[in-house]
């Protein structure tokens, strides 16, 4: 479903991606890892069509992205970004259907339906007769997420496929949540064949819920593979610049814990 090939990208002269190189197949969840200007927002822009190629090759389900036009693009990917302004208080099921605009041959009845499904897959019914500006950050991210998911569900529905974008889409959720919306995402990427890119910085969270990993360091692969090939202590100490121990869970045999410092 993507396809990335020794992708290099500028942001103002500046290389911020340098030769990546990864594929995500339908059904896979894929996290992108590093420190704080490793270039993983970047790799997310670029694969969303926001960041111009400045060599290398993206492609979303076998069409070249550079050929992709804005309103191909909202049909075949979506993206929930760091941030999500709104400028109008409008009630929360308003805001969640915002995800259908690309899909004019939906019905009323079917975005409908959709909202209430989105809605129910981020844990934010119970907002549903809220209206968004009222509602605290972490509620709100609950919400865009919905409205992603909505667009996500959509394109499956219009195209029988989907690309997922998710940048730090956990940063403003408490523990439950964040576990709540990286199990929504894993689920729907299996039950739908969507094709899930995500920017973490918890690296445990990016380990109990990514089938693989991509670590960024300075818009360079460091390691990519599975979880438990890319979470060594050595290579995470020399890209966070700070000690770290990679222990395995005690319930969980196959999973790995990070700790730092």
């Amino acid at each position: 479903m993507i396809r990335i090939e020794q992708l290099r990208c500028q942001r103002e002269g500046r290389t911020v991606i340098d030769a990546v190189s990864l594929h995500v197949a339908a059904g896979e969840v894929v996290g992108v890892l590093g420190a704080n200007g490793a270039g993983k927002s970047s790799l997310l822009a670029a694969v969303a069509g926001d960041l111009p190629l400045n060599g290398g090759t993206i492609t979303l389900a076998g069409q070249p992205i550079t050929r992709l036009r804005q309103r191909q693009l909202a049909r075949q990917r979506t993206l929930l970004p760091q941030t999500s302004a709104l400028e109008f208080d409008l009630p929360v099921p308003e805001v969640v259907a915002m995800g259908a605009y690309p899909f004019d041959e939906l019905t009323a009845m079917q975005i409908e339906q959709l909202v209430s499904t989105t809605l129910t897959r981020a844990d934010a019914s119970e907002l549903a007769t809220r209206h968004y500006a009222g509602l605290s950050g972490g509620e709100q991210q609950r919400v865009q997420f919905a409205r992603v998911l909505l667009q996500t569900l959509a394109a499956c529905q219009v195209n029988g496929n989907a690309v997922l974008l998710l940048d730090e889409p956990t940063g403003s959720l408490d523990p439950r949540h964040q576990h709540g919306l990286l199990a929504s995402v894993r689920a729907l990427a299996q039950e739908q064949g969507i094709a899930v890119l995500v920017v973490l910085h918890d690296v445990n969270l990016a380990a109990r819920w990514c089938d693989r990993l991509l670590l960024l360091k300075a818009g360079r692969e460091v390691a990519q593979g599975a979880p438990q090939a890319v979470l060594q202590a050595e290579t995470l100490c020399a890209v966070y610049d700070m000690p770290a121990r990679v222990l395995v869970d005690p319930d969980e045999p196959g999973r790995l814990l990070v700790l730092f410092g």
